[in-house]
């Protein structure tokens, strides 16, 4: 049962089938708490242009800022140190996209509360108070690094949580938030693949200015844009290469897959053979706010202003460089 538990999990983010999504529901257990929906209204948001124009989503999971006080009062931290796994204003820097005919698909509950660049259910059994079951991925990387389904600390390895949580607290933020985001950016790009026949998913994110100790340039600046196509496996290199040397263009430095290659989103939602590719952004957060006080700097408008010149020049040609995709879908 076990097993085919876990089979049913893996299916459901690579599955429209109400069926299926119907039993992973079911199965999740139950919490007598308020629903951890109740917390964000909304959750999360689909921002539509009055006509979508061009066969890409924008994405920004981590950019979520509301932190009801329950959770707050959850946690050993401070408000403004739980913020620091946040991918602050990465959603503000996007909202030109919608005047360029592109959707943009935004979380409102944050990332130290429920991480959905992750598989369904990535947990630390440290965190609770008993035996997790046995579909649950215990031994991942990001688990062992504390960043989770449900993350242990936030990005300089603070714990979030002065207490062990129940497994049905985790399971109420996976039923009620992690599996509606994840049916609703499927939805989006089925429909976008239908209206153009292929269909490019940018999941963007920030990333602190400085590196870490294990990195090849530790506490050196970090490139101030890094592209991640799972080393070519979810993107066309057309579109990375398009993308590389026009951010290069407007004068940012640019590295590909490293350090950030692409996460569970990046790799998930990839389906090159039937037009559909994906490719993560890592946006330098040195070049547009201040690090500490997460707050924004005069970079800002700066960025924002190029980030719209370089994603008009991609949708004017983004067609193009799809066309070979969609012809083998087709």
């Amino acid at each position: 049962m076990d097993r085919q538990r876990a089979d049913v999990l893996h299916f459901i983010i690579r599955s429209s089938e109400r069926e299926n999504r119907q039993k992973l529901m079911t199965s999740l257990p139950r919490s007598d708490s308020t629903s951890p929906a109740s917390l964000f209204r909304p959750a999360f948001e689909v921002l539509r242009p009055a006509q979508i124009a061009a066969p890409i989503l924008f994405n920004s999971p981590h950019s979520g800022n509301v932190y009801p006080a329950s959770f707050v009062a959850t946690s050993k931290l401070d408000p403004l140190s739980l913020r620091k796994s946040e991918d602050a204003m990465i959603d503000e820097l996007l909202l030109p996209v919608l005047k360029l005919g592109a959707p943009l698909l935004k979380v409102n509950f944050p990332r130290a509360y429920l991480d959905v660049n992750r598989e369904p259910y990535e947990l630390d059994p440290a965190m609770f108070t008993s035996k997790l079951p046995d579909y649950v991925n215990t031994t991942s990387l990001r688990v062992a690094g504390g960043l989770g389904t449900i993350p242990k600390v936030v990005s300089e390895a603070e714990e979030i949580y002065a207490q062990p949580l129940s497994y049905a607290q985790a399971g109420a933020r996976i039923r009620d938030l992690y599996l509606p985001y994840h049916r609703a950016l499927e939805k989006m790009l089925q429909e976008i693949k239908n209206l153009f026949g292929a269909v490019l998913l940018l999941d963007c994110h920030s990333m602190p200015s400085s590196g870490f100790p294990d990195e090849d340039y530790p506490f050196k600046p970090r490139p101030d844009i890094v592209l991640g196509d799972c080393y070519g496996s979810s993107c066309s290199p057309e579109i990375v290469r398009f993308l590389e040397s026009t951010f290069h263009n407007a004068g940012y430095s640019v590295s590909l897959n490293k350090p950030y290659a692409g996460g569970h989103i990046t790799q998930t939602y990839s389906q090159k053979l039937a037009g559909r590719h994906t490719i993560q952004i890592e946006i330098n957060r040195g070049l547009y706010m201040n690090e500490e006080r997460l707050e924004p700097h005069d970079g800002f408008i700066c960025l924002r202003r190029d980030l719209q010149t370089v994603i008009a020049a991609l949708l004017d040609i983004l067609p193009d460089l799809l066309r070979p995709a969609r012809a083998a879908a087709e």
